[in-house]
């Protein structure tokens, strides 16, 4: 499931604790040219921690550096065409697989999501590839004298070096993934062709609202004036917010559930899925996630309106970029299959919307036993989480590495009031070690509970000698 993964690594204030002028002489940025890439992440990373790391602490909301930051670089956004993608859950898979129908098309694709699992640079890319180490070192080395008195977020300096990116190689279309929100988020600077609202669900309540209509009406920041808006889901909480925003800014809002553009759907034997649509007939999409059904039919929707704007799109680069969309833009961690037996399957999903559609799936597979890496967060909902998660299995609750992360030994207690049987582990690693040697050939390993764990995983696979699906 892919969830609102990216609102981790938003507007995040300069921790109190740092002292910018010593990061500047240990990583040698005095000196030009001589900081490595690791240097220059670290000193991102340090200067403006990650909310990711951190949590609520380090939020921070407003758009005043976004826009002196805009006003440095010349304002690169308006030099390029751009999608704007919000909501709570299915953001990535959306954006990913907009690209890769845009990157099938013959467009110069532009892609700015959050976070990412493995490298910085997954943040973003051109036609699927990561922006260059070379650029991310050059990048902070000409403009710190800038940026340095500003103080920016960790997410309000990669937004500016994305826009900035993006305009200097040229691109025809940059797709723009929503932080935490909308409304003020530092992506909201953009004019887009289209805006698309996925859905809506209880996450950072704290920040967003503790209603429905509250998060709603956050998340509808985005709708422009005279800009066409695709919302995904809506519910009789949510849907009066949309209506009423786009009359306020005269935005035509277009409902994806009453376009029904999928008939019905059902995995594929190679984990994919197959789709049953009203314009395409059958068709392929390389994300297999039960979720992937009505981010299929937000997408769908969103072509059409695309098409009306005036992008050139073709049935056959619809079918080429679902069908290709991992492969295209590198998308990572939405119901990833690693190893077959014992089957070993990584996702996500982090929320309770997020972790309903993957219990769901779950019941759909066939396997002896069900086993379960487990971590999260400690500002997620916990409790709701594991009241919903499967009693049969056995679990290996773990911690990501991250300071955000719950200790995996209350992360047993919690699970084990909620009867779930299982030990825990002091990291990802030792913990899918263990889940592969206690289980069979016909056997399901699942990970998940949060992005973290899964970046975890995946920084790791290598040590874990996997047959590769």
């Amino acid at each position: 499931m892919d969830t609102d993964h990216t609102d981790y690594t938003d507007n995040f204030n300069m921790n109190e604790t740092c002292n910018p002028c010593s990061l500047y002489q240990k990583y040698n940025v005095n000196n030009r040219g001589n900081m490595t890439y690791q240097e220059t992440i670290e000193f991102l990373f340090n200067s403006a921690p990650l909310f990711q790391h951190v949590g609520g602490d380090a939020y921070k909301e407003g758009l005043s550096n976004t826009h002196k930051l805009d006003e440095h670089f010349g304002h690169p956004h308006q030099r390029f065409r751009t999608i704007h993608v919000g909501g709570t859950n299915g953001k990535g898979s959306c954006s990913h697989t907009l690209a890769a129908i845009l990157q099938s098309a013959g467009y110069k694709v532009g892609l700015y999501t959050s976070p990412h699992l493995v490298d910085f640079r997954e943040r973003i890319r051109m036609n699927g590839q990561m922006v260059s180490e070379e650029y991310v070192i050059r990048f902070v080395e000409k403009h710190r004298n800038f940026f340095e008195p500003l103080h920016p977020s960790f997410f309000e300096l990669t937004t500016a070096m994305a826009f900035n990116y993006f305009a200097e190689s040229n691109v025809d279309v940059a797709i723009i993934e929503v932080g935490l929100g909308g409304r003020l988020d530092c992506t909201n600077i953009i004019t887009p062709d289209l805006s698309i609202i996925t859905n809506i669900s209880f996450d950072h309540i704290q920040f967003l609202g503790d209603t429905l209509a509250k998060i709603a009406s956050e998340k509808a920041g985005i709708i422009k004036k005279d800009i066409p808006t695709v919302i995904g889901e809506s519910t009789d909480e949510t849907r009066p917010v949309f209506l009423d925003k786009g009359k306020e800014v005269c935005a035509p809002i277009v409902f994806a559930e009453e376009e029904k553009q999928i008939i019905s759907s059902m995995p594929t034997k190679d984990n994919h899925r197959m789709y049953q649509t009203k314009a395409y007939g059958e068709l392929v999409g390389e994300l297999g996630g039960l979720c992937q059904e009505k981010n299929t039919n937000t997408i769908l929707t969103a072509i059409d309106q695309l098409k009306e704007v005036g992008y050139t799109i073709t049935e056959d680069d619809v079918r080429k970029g679902f069908a290709n969309v991992c492969k295209l833009t590198g998308l990572m961690g939405r119901w990833q299959k690693l190893n077959n037996h014992p089957t070993l399957i990584c996702d996500t999903g982090h929320n309770v919307g997020g972790i309903n559609y993957i219990i769901d799936q779950l019941k759909q597979q066939t396997y002896k036993h069900l086993h379960i890496v487990m971590g999260m967060v400690n500002d997620k909902d916990v409790s709701g989480v594991l009241a919903m998660m499967p009693k049969e299995a056995t679990y290996y609750f773990t911690k990501a590495s991250v300071k955000r992360a719950l200790d995996e030994k209350e992360l047993k207690a919690l699970g084990q009031n909620n009867h779930m049987q299982g030990e825990y582990y002091p990291d990802v690693l030792n913990a899918t070690k263990v889940a592969l040697e206690n289980a069979t050939e016909d056997d399901l390993i699942f990970v998940g509970g949060s992005s973290f764990i899964v970046a975890d995983l995946l920084s790791v696979i290598d040590k874990l000698h996997l047959n590769k699906a």
